[in-house]
């Protein structure tokens, strides 16, 4: 089957570090790989972008066609993306601008490269501009040295509270906001705006696949040498269904983030937060030393010796 416009020009941006030559020579370009909306597939785009700033800025254009492109689609669903730059590789988070910011974005972007105003000029829709941000909390840095597995688990721990704080900072800071506007001028959205959906969003995803693994590989794992445990990981899988419930209200209510109830998403990841910080410490008390003489990662397996089953050579 021959290779298609996309496959040829990925192959030829990721064999000469970025670089590629027909209608993209000389242009900034990106390869932006999202998460299929439906099918969960990965999906790699070949995307224009221009810099504004320390951020990268991609518009939605689709060739000025009427329907949004599916790479935007995707990240709606699954804000966490990967971006190929030149050389370098690395996630972000896909975030809409709005309102007054994504007219100042666009208009920038038709500075740097007039034909996105041609593509807005062919269509009757909105094109959407995406900021890829730092998918990590706000301050990360990581801890320096991960020996074991206790260190893995606590990584990840630290992580996901981090993210947490981040998501109950950008609610309150857009409260805030709303409710010190005065004089002219609209007041901000009385929703969520995309920001806080984007950064809950990915949170809540990433939440889920951690449980999900310890639930299918850490915890099992640990109970077969610990039979005794049985009754602590009972209730950490109950734990981990209580969260769920509670992140799986989350992301109903962003649904539709023009109607989400502000206020009740306030009160909901306010209680997600209390059980989640509640579930993580007694997760840490209970296992971490047992896993701290674990190495991690994990040594690769032995091959077999050669020769017969029991190693000896005829």
């Amino acid at each position: 089957m021959p290779m298609s416009f996309n496959e040829s020009v990925i192959e030829e941006f990721r064999a000469n570090e970025g670089k590629v030559g027909g209608p993209f020579q000389g242009g900034d370009l990106l390869l932006l790989t999202t998460t299929g909306a439906r099918s969960g597939a990965q999906h790699t785009t070949p995307l224009g972008y221009v810099r504004h700033g320390d951020a990268l800025v991609l518009v939605g254009s689709n060739l000025g066609g009427p329907r949004h492109p599916a790479w935007y689609h995707n990240l709606l669903a699954h804000p966490v993306v990967r971006v190929e730059v030149g050389t370098r590789t690395f996630e972000a988070l896909a975030v809409p601008a709005e309102g007054a910011r994504r007219d100042e974005l666009f208009a920038h972007a038709v500075r740097m490269a007039p034909g996105y105003g041609d593509y807005q000029a062919r269509t009757s829709r909105t094109l959407p501009v995406v900021v890829l941000e730092r998918a990590e909390p706000d301050g990360w840095e990581g801890p320096r040295d991960v020996a074991t597995l206790a260190d893995k688990l606590m990584e990840v721990h630290t992580w996901l509270r981090a993210q947490l704080r981040q998501v109950r900072a950008e609610a309150d800071a857009h409260f805030r906001a709303r409710a010190a506007h005065q004089g002219p001028g609209a007041p901000p959205a009385p929703g969520l705006g995309l920001q806080i959906r984007q950064r809950c969003l990915a949170f809540c995803q990433a939440l889920e696949f951690h449980h999900t693994s310890e639930d299918a590989h850490l915890f099992p794992g640990i109970t077969r040498h610990h039979p005794h445990l049985t009754d602590v990981f009972d209730r950490l899988r109950d734990e981990h269904r209580t969260v769920a419930r509670l992140q799986g209200e989350l992301v109903a209510l962003l649904g539709d983030i023009a109607t989400a109830d502000p206020r009740r998403f306030r009160t909901e990841l306010t209680e997600m937060s209390r059980e989640l910080n509640a579930h993580l410490d007694y997760e840490e008390e209970s296992i971490l030393p047992l896993l701290a003489g674990v190495p991690w990662p994990p040594a690769p397996p032995v091959p077999p010796a050669e020769g017969g089953k029991d190693g000896t050579t005829a």
